[in-house]
C-alpha cells in the first residue's frame, strides 16, 4: 500500500540541514563513546513542514545505523487530553520487551507509581487515595531512567512535543533537568507558538535544560528549492520553473515535495510555459485543495479518512472499517487508495513489530486538513461511535475520554456515568487535570439532579491536590445543590474547609465547619466538625484566643478515645496544651491515650481521607515539644513511609520531610535535619511559594543551619525564599518570628532582630502564654538586651524561667537556666550553668546539651567541660559551636 518514492523525495527535507546534521552528529559521537558521558538534549523548532519530522528521520536512521536503541513518540492535534499518551508511546519498545517480574524488577519501588500511568499494572481502587501527580512524575523520571540505563547508547526521539499531553511534558521537563548523569541523547522536535499555559511552561523548560541554543528551522533558499527541483524532476527543469516553485511554496520542504510529487503524477514538463499551473497544483496538496483532491477518490475513501482522522491514533484497517462501518475489504481497498495518494503510510517503526493493518497520516499537515473537513456534526457524531467502539472492545472509559470529550451534550445518563468512570481511572494513575476535564464535561451535559452534587463533589475532589481555589468554588457549589447524603455532605464540608486552609483563607474554614456544626445533634459527626473546627483555629498562629482553649479543654475533658473522633479531640486539646506551655506530662498523657496500643488507630493513618493532615502533625509536634522525640520521629518516619508508597509527592511528602527535619533538628541532628528540611523545601517549590508547608521548610531549614552556625548560609536561604514578613496567618513550628529575630541577631541587625522578638512576644500575650522551648522569643529578647537594658533582660529570663517550669520539660528547664546564666558573671555565672548542664544532660536534645557543656567550660575554665562540648557538637554537626569550643580550649592553653 506504501508508495515507493524517489531516493530524492525520501531526503528532500534534508536540503539545507547541515548545521543541524552536524550538532546530532556529534553529540551522537559523545553519546557512543563513553557510557559515562552526560546525557544532552537537542530542540529543534520549526514551523509546520519545514522538515522536523524528517530530521528526527534522519537521527534515527543515523543512530541505528551507529548501533544505537531508539525509541520514538509523537504528539498529536487530537490526543492532547490523552494523559502518559506520549510517554507511553516512546516506552513501549522496552515494555513490550519486558515480563511482569523484569518490569518489577527493573522499576523497583516506582513499580506501583509509575506502572499505571505507562499502562503495565492495574492502579486497583485509589479512589481514597489517588497518587500525588508529581510523585507519579517522579516516578516516570525515575522508570525511563533505570530503562536507559540497560540500553547504551539510547536515544529518545520526540516529534510535534506542542502536541503532547501535559502529563508527558511534565515528566519531559523533569527528566531533562536529570541527564547530567545519564548517558542518553534526547531530541524534541516542536512548533513555535502552539502551546500555552503549563504545556508551554514545559516546554520552556526542557528548552532551557537543554544547555545550548534551541535550533530554529528556516525555510529553502531560492538556490536549495533549485537543486530539490532539478535532483527530483531532472536537469533539464529551468530556472523560471524552478524560481515558480520556490515562489509557490515559499520554500517549504515538505510543500515542495508534495509538490514535486504532483508535477511528476501529472507528467508535467518542468519549463517556463508550464510554471503557471503550480500553483493550482500546490493548492491541491494542503486545506481545501487536500479536501478536494480527497473527494476525487469517492466517498468510502473520504469516509475512511475521517474515521483515521477521528482515531488520530493507533490507526487501524479493522478499527477504521468499525468505526466507518464499511466491509474490511472495502477498507482495505480504500487504505489502498489513500496510501498511493500520500494521505496514508504505514507508520515507520524501525524494525520493531506493529499491528496488522496498522497506518498513520503521511504528515501531521495532513491530518489536521482531514479532520477540519469533516462536518462538525458528522465529527462528533463519530466521536461518540469511536467511544462506544472501544468501551465495547474493553479498552476502559479512560481510553474512550478522548472522544467522550468531544461529544456535544445531550443529557445523556451514560455518558456522565462514562465520564465520571474515566475521572476515576484517571485519577488513579496520577492525571488529575485529566480527570478534571472529564468531569467539567459531565457538568455540560448536564447530570441528572440527583447526580449533579456528586459530580461537582468528585470535581471538587479532583483539584483538591493542584488547584485549591478552584476546589472551593466546586466544593461549595456541591453543597449549595441537592442530592448529598449526610456522610457525602460532611465529607464535602470537611474537604471545602481544607481547600479553604490551603487557599490561606483560614478564618473562612472555620466558619464553614463550625457552621455545618451546629446542623447536627451531639454525637460523633457534631464531635468530628467541632474538632476540624478547633484543628483550624489551632494552626491559626495569630489569633487563638484564651477562651477557645478553655472551650477545647472542657469538650475534651468528656472524650476518653472510644472513637476517632474522640482521639482527635484529646489529639488538639494536648497539641493547645504544648503551645500554652501548659504541664508537659498532661501533654503526653492526652497524646497517649488518643493512641491505640500506641499506635495510631484504624482510619487516623497519614493517608486516611476521613482526617486531614495537620491533626497527626499536631500530635507528632506535641511529642516533640514535650521532649518525647523517639514518638515523634516513629511518627514523622512513618508518615514519610506512607506518603512515600501511596505517591503523595507534593504537599505531604514536603509535610513529612519537615516535620522529620524538625525531630532531627530538637534531637541535635543537624545534618540529618537539613537534609531532610531541603528535600522538604525542594517538594515545597513545586507545589508552589507562600502555602504554609513552604514556610514550614523554609523557617526549619534556617533554624537548623543557624543551629550549626552557618549563618551566611541561613541568611542566603531566606533572602533566596523570601522568609520574611508578611507571614502566613497559619501556626509555623518552629515559631517563624523567633527564628527570624534569631537570624537578624546573627547577622548583627540588631534593632529588626529585637523588633520580631518583641512581636512574638505581643502574640504570646494575645495567646495567654507560651512554651519557651516552642516559641523562645523570651531567651533571644533576654539575651539581646544584656547590655542595652539588663533589667529588662532579667524580667524575660525569670520569666522564661516561670514558663519553663510550669512546662516541666528537662530541655525547657535547662534552656531557661543557660539563658539566665549568660546574663550572670562569675560564680553565679558557672553555678546555673552547672545545672543548665544537668538538666540538659538529661534532655534528648542534644545540640543544647553541647550547647550548655561549651558555656559551662567557658564559664569554669574547665578544659574536660570544653572537650565533652566538643565531641557532642562533633556529633550533633553543630560547626559554629565547633569553632568557639576549640578557639576556648586554644586560648586556656595559651594562657597556662
Amino acid at each position: 500500500m506504501t508508495e515507493v518514492r524517489p531516493p530524492e523525495a525520501a531526503t528532500a527535507s534534508l536540503w539545507e540541514r547541515d548545521a543541524e546534521l552536524t550538532t546530532v552528529t556529534q553529540a551522537l559521537d559523545v553519546l557512543c563513546t563513553d557510557r559515562s558521558s552526560a546525557g544532552s538534549l537537542l530542540v529543534f523548532r520549526g514551523e509546520a513542514g519545514l522538515g522536523k519530522t524528517a530530521l528526527l528521520t534522519e537521527t534515527r536512521r543515523v543512530a541505528e545505523r551507529r548501533g544505537c536503541t531508539v525509541w520514538t513518540a509523537r504528539g498529536g492535534e487530537t490526543l492532547k487530553s490523552v494523559p502518559f499518551n506520549v510517554v507511553r508511546q516512546l516506552l513501549q519498545p522496552a515494555l513490550i520487551s519486558l515480563l511482569p517480574e523484569e518490569a518489577r524488577d527493573y522499576l523497583g519501588d516506582w513499580y506501583d507509581i509509575a506502572g499505571p500511568a505507562l499502562g503495565i499494572v492495574d492502579p486497583g481502587d485509589r479512589s481514597a487515595d489517588p497518587p500525588d501527580p508529581q510523585y507519579v512524575c517522579d516516578g516516570l523520571v525515575a522508570a525511563v531512567r533505570r530503562l536507559a540505563r540497560r540500553e547504551w547508547p539510547l536515544v529518545l526521539l520526540l516529534d510535534d512535543a506542542h502536541w503532547a499531553d501535559q502529563e508527558t511534558l511534565r515528566w519531559l521537563a523533569a527528566f531533562a533537568e536529570r541527564l547530567d548523569d545519564l548517558s542518553v541523547l534526547v531530541v524534541v522536535a516542536r512548533r513555535p507558538g502552539e502551546a500555552s499555559g503549563d504545556s508551554a511552561r514545559h516546554l520552556d523548560a526542557v528548552a532551557a535544560a537543554a544547555g545550548r541554543p534551541t535550533h530554529s528551522l528556516s525555510a529553502l533558499t531560492p538556490a536549495a528549492t533549485e537543486g530539490l527541483t532539478r535532483a527530483t524532476l531532472g536537469r533539464y527543469a529551468d530556472d523560471p520553473f524552478c524560481r515558480e516553485v520556490w515562489a509557490v511554496t515559499g520554500g517549504n520542504p515538505y510543500e515542495a515535495v508534495e509538490l514535486l510529487a504532483k508535477v511528476q503524477d501529472g507528467e508535467l514538463q518542468p519549463v517556463e510555459s508550464r510554471a503557471g499551473e503550480l500553483r493550482a497544483l500546490n493548492r491541491s496538496a494542503r486545506g481545501g485543495g487536500l479536501v478536494a483532491r480527497l473527494k476525487e477518490l469517492g466517498i468510502d475513501a473520504t469516509q475512511f479518512a475521517w474515521a483515521a482522522a477521528i482515531l488520530g491514533t493507533g490507526i487501524s484497517v479493522d478499527l477504521v472499517a468499525q468505526l466507518a462501518t464499511m466491509s474490511l475489504d472495502d477498507a482495505e481497498r480504500c487504505a489502498g487508495l489513500l496510501s498511493a495518494a500520500r494521505i496514508l503510510t504505514e507508520p515507520e517503526t524501525g524494525g520493531a513489530e506493529t499491528e496488522e493493518g496498522a497506518l498513520e497520516f503521511v504528515h501531521p499537515l495532513i491530518a489536521s486538513a482531514v479532520y477540519n473537513s469533516i462536518p462538525s456534526g458528522i465529527r462528533t457524531a463519530m466521536h461518540g461511535v469511536a467511544a462506544q467502539i472501544l468501551i465495547d472492545q474493553g479498552r476502559g472509559a479512560a481510553e474512550a475520554a478522548q472522544h467522550l470529550l468531544k461529544v456535544h451534550p445531550d443529557d445523556d445518563e451514560e455518558l456522565v456515568a462514562q465520564l465520571r468512570e474515566a475521572a476515576a481511572e484517571h485519577l488513579a494513575v496520577g492525571a488529575p487535570d485529566a480527570a478534571r476535564r472529564c468531569l467539567e464535561r459531565a457538568l455540560a451535559e448536564p447530570p441528572r439532579p440527583e447526580v449533579h452534587a456528586h459530580v461537582l463533589y468528585e470535581l471538587g475532589c479532583a483539584t483538591l491536590l493542584t488547584a485549591p481555589g478552584v476546589t472551593v468554588d466546586h466544593l461549595r457549589s456541591a453543597l449549595a445543590a441537592p442530592g448529598l447524603d449526610e456522610g457525602r455532605r460532611v465529607e464535602a464540608v470537611v474537604r471545602l474547609s481544607q481547600a479553604l486552609l490551603h487557599n490561606d483563607e483560614l478564618e473562612e474554614a472555620v466558619r464553614t465547619v463550625e457552621a455545618e456544626a451546629t446542623r447536627h445533634p451531639p454525637g460523633p459527626v457534631r464531635m468530628r466538625l467541632q474538632a476540624v473546627q478547633f484543628m483550624w483555629e489551632g494552626i491559626h498562629g495569630e489569633t487563638v484566643s484564651q477562651q477557645r482553649s478553655r472551650r477545647l479543654a472542657e469538650l475534651a475533658g468528656t472524650c476518653t478515645g472510644r472513637d476517632n473522633s474522640e482521639r482527635a479531640m484529646l489529639i488538639l486539646r494536648g497539641f493547645d496544651a504544648m503551645t500554652h506551655g501548659e504541664s508537659a506530662e498532661e501533654v503526653v498523657e492526652l497524646c497517649d491515650r488518643a493512641l491505640v496500643n500506641g499506635r495510631l488507630a484504624p482510619g487516623l493513618g497519614w493517608t486516611d481521607p476521613e482526617w486531614g493532615v495537620e491533626l497527626l502533625m499536631m500530635l507528632g509536634s506535641a511529642y516533640t515539644y514535650a521532649d518525647r522525640l523517639d514518638r515523634a520521629e516513629s511518627l514523622f518516619a512513618e508518615a514519610l513511609r506512607a506518603y512515600t508508597s501511596a505517591g503523595w509527592r507534593g504537599g505531604h511528602l514536603s509535610l513529612a520531610n519537615a516535620f522529620l527535619g524538625l525531630a532531627y533538628r530538637r534531637q541535635g541532628r543537624l545534618r540529618d535535619a537539613e537534609s531532610a528540611l531541603r528535600e522538604a523545601l525542594t517538594l515545597a517549590e513545586r507545589v508552589g511559594r507562600g502555602l504554609p508547608l513552604y514556610w514550614s521548610a523554609t523557617c526549619g531549614l534556617v533554624d537548623t543551619l543557624l543551629a550549626r552556625g552557618h549563618v551566611d548560609e541561613a541568611w542566603s536561604v531566606a533572602e533566596q525564599y523570601g522568609f520574611a514578613p508578611p507571614y502566613p496567618s497559619t501556626i509555623v513550628l518552629p515559631d517563624i518570628r523567633s527564628v527570624r529575630g534569631r537570624l537578624l541577631l546573627a547577622v548583627g541587625r540588631t534593632r529588626e532582630g529585637i523588633g520580631e522578638l518583641e512581636a512574638a512576644e505581643k502574640t504570646a500575650a494575645s495567646r495567654g502564654g507560651h512554651n519557651p522551648v516552642l516559641s523562645p522569643w523570651s531567651i533571644g529578647l533576654a539575651r539581646a538586651l544584656a547590655g542595652q537594658d539588663p533589667a529588662r533582660a532579667a524580667r524575660l529570663a525569670a520569666d522564661a524561667r516561670r514558663q519553663a517550669e510550669r512546662f516541666g520539660t528537662d530541655t525547657a528547664i535547662g534552656e531557661a537556666l543557660r539563658c539566665a546564666a549568660a546574663l550572670e558573671t562569675g560564680q553565679r555565672a558557672v553555678r546555673l550553668a552547672a545545672q543548665a548542664v544537668a538538666y540538659l544532660e538529661a534532655s534528648p536534645c542534644q545540640y543544647e546539651h553541647a550547647a550548655a557543656r561549651v558555656e559551662f567550660g567557658i564559664a569554669s575554665r574547665s578544659d574536660a567541660e570544653l572537650d565533652r562540648g566538643l565531641a557532642l557538637a562533633r556529633a550533633c554537626g553543630a560547626d559554629g559551636l565547633v569553632a568557639q569550643a576549640s578557639e576556648a580550649l586554644e586560648a586556656g592553653r595559651g594562657l597556662r
